[in-house]
């Protein structure tokens, strides 16, 4: 009994929660083995009840035994109490100075005589009597990431102060009140008349030209984080390698400045043998990853070595001198990725775990030494990552020079494969023992596993959250909005014990409030909005504060419902982006036709006949509702019964209804699928798949040339934008504007 209640102490205080609800509202209690098992993940010993008690009184003690904690987040404004922990012998007649470093280089100086006030509490810690003060700070202090430094007899400490604004940035039209819209794109998916098979910054550019004419305001991207060049056919951008760099299959290698200086890299595409495996690549339906990878990495090497020739090792050469700073800017967190990447090829897999132990620690000196005996080949993955950040950031200025509010809106992965570059760097931050995922709902009766290893919340505050810090502003430093998926992340996540089934797994606390605060100064930095991905079971109160944190809310029509009916125009939130779909559900033209349904149905998803004969109806339900959403708001196209939906086929004009009545919505932010621009009948992603279906590889049935030539699209867009300019229900989005930081 002794040792289960201690277990279950250890538990709540290291933020496993001891239950919760589903989706549906089942109970779900947390079982001691996988309370166990999660505790191990996050560091803590358990192997028996010595240890377990050990590992309890350490964490309680945790903070007593330092004079600072580990890192202090605040708001503007705010008069914040730093904890102080000092021995009662220590503290007697003490006189600590403390300086506050600003981030600009100046100070705030001024001392604390903990004998002129009260200690809070007190507590026997490692045999001595230790008292807790309170250290006010002032409250002027400008946003931004300082050090707090206190010096005295026998007491120095040094801890990370982290001020930010109460809220998140919104571009200026959203403040003041407009309604903006913009196209959601997969851009692998992309077909051209030149590309190579799979979507590129090119093609990006184009698209953003084409939307910024038509009056959009953002152009949504899949997640472009890196992949496994080792393993391209490992294509789920949700599954990434590293989310601190990008993916090169992305680059469009004919515009890299190297390859008009490359003969050889020219004579390489014109060669019959590359031609044909170009040819087959680009008139496939589904991307050929490997095809692609392979095309892209030969030419990609070969204009390496003319610019190491003709840049890199001539002295005061610009774009030589251009990539030395990129490598020193990124510094280590690039020097590893490459290094990742190289011993990757040496020894045939990106699953670290398998290479040999010597190599799994990234500062090992076996590491170092295959560093030193493969610079050009690390400098080479470097490279790819220069000129992946430039076309990316080109494309971005091409959507301001298009006067689009927003530009380019990406998106941001949960977290990383457990076999890839960020957690091999950066083990310590990660529980690899771990996987997050989903619990029990109607979409997966038996939980999900999304295959990605969850940050340790203890040691991202340990660190004072520089990887955090470090993956926004990689993924927010070339977009105008970012969409973080699962936000819920923030508060919480559902961790799975590695072995164990998705059903087994509970939640874990994160340091909300402090991520939060840091994730509203990095939008401020990068001016960039902020989007979270809300859907599945959210905590009570948890969309109010993001809310109230400016950050817009996800809502999507297909689940927008109030009972039967589908939420009119007028109910949507103001501080949201609608969408009538995403990724993981079906197209407009496969919710219509039920084609989700029957794939699932093929597959064996269904988990018996009547809950497969109940989807079948509730999407019939569905069906008949949106009709009489449509026709309610007047927008029914002219000889559609909306008391007979089975008589009703998904026509252009529908397609166009459907999209008014969303563009109507007090959403201050509408984005448009290019699938269904395309009239795509499949969807991107199944969930509960791997390869029984081409998850990620589906390219568009249409160009983007044709696309722009289509005038039912360019109808389309002209009724979606005439209706968001249109006067509507809602208040300003957001009051007052903050303090650009």
């Amino acid at each position: 009994m002794i040792a289960h209640e201690g277990l279950r102490r250890l538990a709540n205080l290291a933020g496993i929660e001891p239950h919760y609800w589903d989706i549906q509202g089942t109970y779900h209690e947390t079982s001691p083995e996988t309370a166990r098992m999660l505790l191990c993940a996050l560091g803590f010993a358990v192997e028996d009840d010595a240890a377990i008690m050990a590992s309890l009184s350490a964490l309680e003690n945790k903070e007593w035994r330092t004079l600072l904690p580990p890192v202090t987040v605040c708001r503007e404004n705010e008069r914040v109490a730093i904890p102080l922990h000092m021995p009662t012998g220590v503290a007697s007649g003490a006189r600590l100075n403390w300086v506050i470093h600003m981030e600009d280089g100046t100070a705030r100086t001024s001392e604390f005589l903990p004998d002129q006030g009260s200690p809070e509490i007190a507590r026997h810690v490692d045999g001595y009597e230790t008292h807790r003060y309170s250290l006010l700070l002032p409250s002027d202090l400008p946003a931004g990431y300082h050090a707090l430094h206190l010096d005295g007899p026998d007491n120095e400490a040094v801890m990370p102060l982290i001020v930010a604004p109460p809220r998140c940035y919104l571009p200026s039209e959203l403040a003041d009140g407009q309604r903006l819209w913009g196209i959601a794109a997969q851009l692998y998916a992309i077909k051209s008349a030149r590309n190579w098979g799979v979507g590129d910054f090119s093609d990006l550019g184009g698209l953003v030209d084409w939307a910024a004419e038509r009056g959009a305001a953002a152009i949504g991207l899949n997640p472009l984080h890196a992949l496994f060049s080792g393993a391209p056919e490992n294509a789920s951008p949700y599954s990434p390698n590293s989310r601190l760099f990008l993916n090169p299959i992305y680059l469009d290698v004919t515009a890299v400045p190297d390859f008009a200086e490359s003969a050889e890299a020219r004579a390489l595409v014109t060669s019959p043998d590359f031609a044909e495996m170009h040819r087959a690549a680009r008139v496939s339906s589904f991307v050929d990853y490997s095809t692609v990878t392979h095309l892209k990495m030969m030419v990609l090497e070969k204009l390496y070595d003319s610019f190491r020739r003709n840049h890199l090792n001539k002295e005061g050469d610009v774009r030589g001198a251009a990539f030395r700073h990129f490598q020193s800017d990124d510094g280590q967190r690039l020097l590893r990725f490459a290094m990742f990447e190289a011993l990757s090829g040496k020894f045939g897999t990106n699953d670290w775990p398998r290479w040999p132990p010597a190599y799994h620690d990234p500062s090992s000196a076996e590491v170092i030494s295959f560093a030193c005996a493969h610079r050009d080949r690390i400098a080479f993955f470097q490279y790819l990552q220069w000129q992946t950040d430039m076309q990316f950031a080109a494309a971005q200025r091409r959507s301001m020079r298009g006067d689009m509010a927003i530009g380019l809106y990406g998106d941001l992965a949960v977290s990383v494969d457990r076999s890839g570059a960020d957690h091999w760097a950066e083990q310590d931050i990660f529980a690899g023992q771990a996987q997050t995922g989903a619990p029990p709902d109607p979409f997966n009766a038996l939980g999900q596993n999304w295959g990605v290893v969850p940050m340790n919340p203890w040691r991202l505050r340990e660190t004072g959250y520089a990887h955090f810090i470090a993956v926004l502003r990689a993924t927010m430093r070339h977009v105008g909005a970012l969409r973080i998926d699962h936000v819920i992340e923030l508060q919480r996540l559902f961790w799975i014990p590695a072995g164990l089934p998705a059903s087994a797994g509970a939640y874990v606390t994160y340091p909300f409030e402090d991520l939060l605060a840091i994730l509203a100064l990095e939008s401020h930095r990068n001016t960039c909005l902020v989007v979270g991905e809300d859907l599945g079971t959210v905590p009570e109160g948890f969309r109010e504060r993001m809310a109230e944190a400016n950050a817009l809310s996800y809502r999507v029509l297909y689940f927008e419902k109030d009972g039967d009916r589908f939420k009119r125009p007028a109910d949507y939130p103001a501080m949201a982006a609608a969408c009538i779909s995403t990724h993981d559900l079906a197209t407009l033209k496969g919710f219509w036709a039920a084609t989700d349904l029957g794939e699932r149905a093929r597959l064996g998803l269904f988990q018996s006949e009547q809950e497969q004969s109940g989807a079948y109806a509730e999407r019939a339900h569905d069906r008949w509702a949106l009709l009489q959403a449509l026709a309610e708001e007047c927008l029914l196209p002219g000889g559609a019964d909306p008391d007979k939906p089975e008589t009703v086929a998904m026509t252009p004009a529908l397609v166009t209804a459907i999209h008014a009545f969303l563009a109507r919505s007090t959403a201050c932010l509408l984005m448009i699928e290019l699938d269904d621009l395309t009239g795509e009948e499949h969807q991107v992603n199944l969930p509960g798949t791997m390869l029984e279906y081409p998850n990620w590889r589906r390219r568009l049935s249409r160009s983007l040339d044709d696309l722009i030539r289509d005038a039912g699209v360019r109808n389309l867009l002209a009724e979606v934008a005439r209706e968001r300019r249109l006067p509507s229900v809602m208040q300003p989005a957001r009051r007052e504007q903050d303090t650009q930081t």
